[in-house]
């Protein structure tokens, strides 16, 4: 790295950047959008993922082969991702091509025309997706659960929507929510580049100074709360698929940090997990055993997954609700504590490498945050919980605070 500076700038039109000057030989450059599925209206469901495959099949100026070849001439790639309360559009390309990345990507959300007969194309390849998705228990059960957990809500619905709901959609409706949601107040763009920050201001204002969506304030509501519940799905499967889960607070919430350490403990992806040893090396009763932990803005779901043969379900639960009660009625020893947190500090320095998901990273924390919120700003911030702060959110995942699906 050149320097430790990110900077910072917001364009006339609202539209915030973050600049940060490497001294290595690929370009990272991109654009963060406030909108995903949660945004969608009930009879669009799929149209943020649908509009994200399609921005890149043409434009007033380019045709979808233009476009697909405009980075990988040199080498790059252009690629976006779509979440429930994000969509991400970014090229990855060799020292010398930010330009062409912003004049891009400029020109995708500027221009976009999303021609029917490239959509009637794309909607085979969605549907194909989903049918392929739905063939999968271990993936439909996060959403099924996500369904009845927020049930009434734009939240439980499956990103991809339905066979139905994308054969609904079209080249209006996919131009009506850039229109509304790629707005340059709703967006941060995100630069990770050797090239010096004046040249890349006076870039990204030329290309995107001009853009002149109004803004729309998107109001989420929070999903109401639930009671907790207990529910089987049987599809007659040779494996059972169990989400044990409870509703928490959102991305905003200084508990995060305390929750992160905790779920990284109880279930993250290394062996030494509480509930892979308890569930899959003491015992043997799983294949594969995790947790995780989703933040949106104005709400959380903490989940545990577990595969299994049927004749287990009801030992794996018994196992996992006692050691969440552990953790939620006792204060975790210093020793035990401080091996989790240099674990997971551990884990996020060697995680922060991976170039290209920090420098999206950097546009994400600026759109959410209007600051930056890097790895080191993290570690900080977990220097800082205490097993006080472990114990007082495992409260809010307590066994008794706990819905359950299975699908089998």
């Amino acid at each position: 790295m050149i320097n430790q500076t990110y900077n910072i700038f917001t364009l006339p039109n609202g539209l915030r950047c973050v600049h940060y000057r490497t001294s290595g030989k690929v370009s990272y450059c991109g654009i963060a959008v406030n909108a995903g599925s949660r945004d969608e209206n009930l009879d669009c469901y799929g149209l943020a993922h649908f509009v994200e495959h399609t921005i890149f099949k043409g434009t007033s100026q380019r045709s979808s082969w233009h476009i697909s070849n405009r980075m990988e001439r040199v080498g790059g790639e252009l690629n976006a991702y779509t979440t429930k309360e994000e969509t991400v559009v970014y090229t990855v390309a060799p020292q010398g091509y930010l330009q062409r990345g912003l004049e891009l990507i400029a020109d995708l959300v500027k221009n976009a025309t999303f021609p029917e007969h490239e959509l009637d194309k794309e909607r085979e390849v969605v549907i194909d997706e989903i049918n392929s998705y739905l063939d999968s228990p271990s993936e439909t059960v996060f959403d099924k659960f996500e369904d009845f957990i927020y049930q009434g809500s734009s939240m439980g619905h499956n990103i991809l929507g339905t066979p139905e709901s994308v054969k609904s959609l079209n080249s209006s409706k996919c131009r009506d929510f850039i229109d509304k949601f790629y707005t340059p107040q709703n967006m941060a763009i995100y630069c990770v580049d050797p090239t010096p920050f004046d040249r890349v201001e006076r870039e990204i204002t030329k290309q995107f100074g001009n853009l002149k969506f109004p803004y729309e304030y998107n109001n989420r509501e929070i999903p109401e709360t639930i009671a907790p519940f207990e529910k089987t799905i049987n599809n007659n499967g040779h494996q059972a698929h169990t989400i044990i889960g409870s509703r928490i607070f959102g991305k905003y919430d200084d508990r995060r940090f305390a929750l992160f350490l905790l779920n990284n403990y109880i279930g993250g992806p290394c062996m030494n997990s509480r509930l892979n040893q308890e569930l899959r090396e003491r015992n043997g009763l799983v294949y594969t055993v995790d947790s995780s932990v989703g933040l949106m803005s104005n709400c959380g779901l903490f989940q545990i997954y577990f595969g299994c043969d049927s004749s287990n379900i009801t030992k794996c639960k018994k196992i996992i609700h006692r050691e969440l009660d552990k953790l939620a009625n006792n204060t975790m020893k210093p020793s035990i504590f401080e091996r989790a947190r240099r674990q997971y500090l551990g884990q996020l320095h060697i995680s922060s490498d991976h170039k290209e998901s920090r420098a999206i990273g950097l546009g994400k924390s600026l759109l959410y945050y209007n600051e930056i919120h890097d790895i080191e700003w993290s570690a900080r911030m977990l220097m800082e919980v205490t097993p006080q702060q472990i114990r007082d959110v495992a409260e809010l995942i307590h066994s008794q605070n706990c819905s359950t699906l299975t699908i089998m």
